[in-house]
């Protein structure tokens, strides 16, 4: 049901939050735009300026993987920047209160950490841009060493320890989803009674089965999107509006 007004489905959904007991949100580009990260698919985003790299073109080229981290370098400022916004501080006031046991999100950004959500209970889809990993033994690098080797050699490093390519630790085009999180995500999805999904376009399978998996479980569905979703006519409630102005109510210092 999509709310009548705004101020209306902000009653609504603070109703629903009041009378549920596990919460699981589910978040998507939405909720980082206004700290300053662009999405990747609306007119404008970061895929209409440049073609994303599939994995498997990383993996088997140096001039890939050279684009690559010049793509990353050139939002590091972006990346470094951001703080999080009055969505992630809203969903981290419930988390502290008790009412949201883990989140899931397919945004790379670790602007849910840096909220307050405990690494461990931020199941991210997608990975992290925040720090980098060797494809082969899986050390973990920083953007900083990479940055700082990459400007000596003019090109994306290598494993120190086992000579494999070094990349963000995030999901390409191609590449496996992570086993344990989506493994972990279903379990959150099956065991919540209200689902929020959250600045997600739900166009990004197998992640967008999420919120049918929580309803077909028995949750109520809340969809807050600036745009419509094809999940729309399944939500018990959505929310067209701003995602900050509709959660900045429940942020609790």
């Amino acid at each position: 049901m999509i709310a009548l007004d705004f101020l209306s489905g902000v009653e609504q959904l603070g109703e629903m939050i009041a009378e549920a007991r596990v919460i699981v949100p589910f978040t998507g580009a939405g909720i980082s735009t206004e700290c300053g990260i662009p999405d990747f698919r609306s007119p404008g985003g970061l895929w209409t300026r440049n073609r994303p790299i599939p994995f498997d073109e990383f993996v088997a080229s140096q001039d890939v993987r050279d684009e690559a981290w010049r793509r990353r370098f050139a939002m590091e400022a972006t990346f470094a920047a951001a703080t999080p916004g009055r969505g992630h501080r809203a969903l981290a006031s419930l988390y502290k209160a008790g009412k949201i046991p883990a989140i899931i999100t397919q945004n790379i950004d670790n602007l849910h950490q840096a909220s307050g959500f405990a690494p461990d209970h931020v199941v991210e889809l997608h990975g992290n841009t925040t720090y980098a990993r060797c494809l082969g033994c899986e050390k973990r690098y920083e953007i900083a060493w990479v940055k700082q080797r990459f400007d000596v050699e003019r090109a994306a490093p290598s494993c120190t320890d086992c000579g494999e390519p070094i990349k963000t630790a995030t999901v390409s085009f191609g590449q496996s989803m992570p086993e344990d999180e989506m493994r972990r995500a279903a379990e959150l999805a099956r065991h919540c009674d209200l689902f929020l999904a959250i600045g997600s376009s739900l166009v990004v399978w197998p992640a967008a089965g999420f919120p049918v998996l929580a309803q077909n479980c028995g949750a109520k569905l809340v969809i807050i999107n600036n745009e419509p979703t094809d999940q729309d006519d399944l939500a018990d409630l959505v929310i067209r509006h701003d995602i900050g102005e509709t959660l900045g109510p429940f942020v609790r210092n």
